[in-house]
């Protein structure tokens, strides 16, 4: 696929190029999102059989996600090793603080290192991460790994382009974050509640609407949706067959959030400073 590639974005991607190269041996992170796949696809044309995809299957990934993790690595020839993580081992999991995710990605990258034992560990963030709250960022630099996409200077965008330049089908793909991430800080955080989320969520989709959430505040589910979907998604018989099925999974209450999706909302009501 020929794409016309702007020169600042192809400085960046030479810079990643390098990057990858001193570490040798690269074990990606993988989570199947925009940028984990575009490292794991460039670390693995740089690096061949020393870039390997590490992918945590855990109760906040989908099952979506992860099978589209096994076929993209498998199509590209990268070994997979995949981690079973029970995110209730971490206590301060289920008791959702503000600084929730610090405590997961510790655990989770520990796992990550031990496991990919000999290789240098990267994950996906990009430039554009550092504009939100975002604890884990604390525990990545305490364990050393590396963000070579975000050192390279690689925005969302640019990944965007990128990818769909190396033909990527995620070069569209909508924005992924872990289900942890739908509930409303302090809410105790169950394995049913997180089912009740993807499976919201995956009935919404398969109805023809990307990049939903359905964020949770105690029994109500607060839908956020593409600012252009709102409107279909007030049509009487679209309210009606998802707040049927939303009612059924367990939610008493079903609204829209009129203000559509944006990253990190539930960050907003929170007087606390970026990671």
């Amino acid at each position: 696929m020929i794409m016309d590639i702007s020169s600042d974005i192809r400085n960046k991607e030479n810079a990643l190029t390098e990057r990858i190269k001193a570490a040798g041996k690269l074990a990606v992170a993988f989570s199947g999102g925009v940028d984990s796949t575009y490292l794991l696809y460039k670390a693995h044309e740089v690096l061949g059989d020393n870039a390997v995809a590490v992918t945590v299957k855990s109760q906040v990934i989908t099952e979506d996600e992860f099978k589209w993790t096994s076929e993209f690595a498998g199509r590209i020839g990268a070994k997979q090793i995949v981690l079973d993580f029970n995110v209730f081992d971490v206590t301060e999991f289920a008791a959702n603080p503000p600084d929730r995710c610090y405590y997961c990605k510790r655990k989770i990258f520990s796992s990550i290192k031990e496991a990919a034992e000999g290789y240098v560990v990267a994950d996906g963030s990009n430039v554009d991460d550092t504009g939100d709250y975002r604890p884990g960022m604390r525990a990545i630099k305490e364990l050393g790994i590396l963000s070579p996409l975000k050192e390279s200077g690689l925005t969302k965008k640019d990944i965007r382009a990128l990818s769909k330049e190396a033909g990527l089908a995620t070069w569209d793909m909508p924005a992924a974050a872990c289900l942890a991430s739908r509930f409303v800080y302090g809410e105790k955080i169950t394995a049913e509640g997180l089912k009740r989320v993807e499976l919201s969520e995956k009935f919404i989709r398969d109805l023809g609407f990307s990049g939903i959430r359905v964020r949770v505040h105690g029994d109500l589910a607060r839908i956020e949706a593409s600012p252009d979907d709102i409107a279909l998604l007030s049509y009487s018989r679209t309210r009606k067959e998802i707040t049927d099925e939303l009612k059924k999974l367990g939610f008493r209450y079903v609204t829209l959030d009129m203000q559509g999706y944006r990253m990190g909302s539930m960050n907003e009501a929170l007087d606390i400073k970026k990671a």
